[in-house]
């Protein structure tokens, strides 16, 4: 006889995938793959802010902008981005989230990390905080007129910023531009 999924429950501890529940971007609990995946124990990351696992500071901040715009009501959101561990190293990471309050996305929510198979070295030339947002979100294959509603900037604010980058770092279109990116991710 099989049992019916209203019968299944399970405990955080249980997921076998690097999970989280926090309240406004406080880590209350976690399982062990998530405490493997930054190199903490896991103790070590109850009731501590998330601020903790981001390369610096004002990644942390712009992070939680965009994902306060982007998942009140229930709504399921993601992007990738570069976290750091215990010990320094850096690494890439799709992050998956899910409020519990439709008004106040950071009051309860549950995420979930997936580390990316991507490499992170150190990059030629510095960007600014809005550059690496802007080029993380081309990366993740949305065109500018999303970017821009994301972001609560114009299409043509996007577009100037992406040819400035290209210019600068000397590809000739948006696919050169992943791939420069994708190979010299770092911070």
């Amino acid at each position: 006889m099989i049992e019916s999924t209203e019968n299944w429950s399970f405990r955080l501890s249980e997921i076998p995938v690097p999970m989280v529940f926090a309240t406004h971007r406080i880590i209350r609990d976690c399982n062990d793959e998530f405490a493997r995946l930054f190199k903490y124990a896991r103790s070590d990351l109850i009731n501590r802010s998330f601020a903790q696992l981001y390369p610096k500071h004002s990644d942390f901040v712009r992070t939680g902008r965009m994902w306060q715009a982007h998942l009140p009501g229930g709504q399921v959101y993601y992007d990738e981005r570069i976290m750091t561990a215990a010990d320094g190293e850096r690494f890439w990471c799709q992050v998956h989230g899910r409020t519990r309050h439709a008004t106040d996305p950071f009051a309860q929510a549950t995420y979930c990390f997936q580390p990316v198979a991507r490499p992170v070295v150190a990059r030629s030339i510095s960007l600014t905080d809005r550059q690496n947002q802007i080029i993380t979100l081309v990366v993740q294959g949305k065109t500018s007129a999303q970017i821009a509603l994301e972001l609560d900037l114009s299409v043509r604010t996007i577009e100037s910023h992406r040819a400035r980058l290209m210019k600068a770092i000397g590809v000739g279109n948006s696919a050169e531009l992943v791939a420069w990116f994708s190979q010299s991710e770092g911070r």
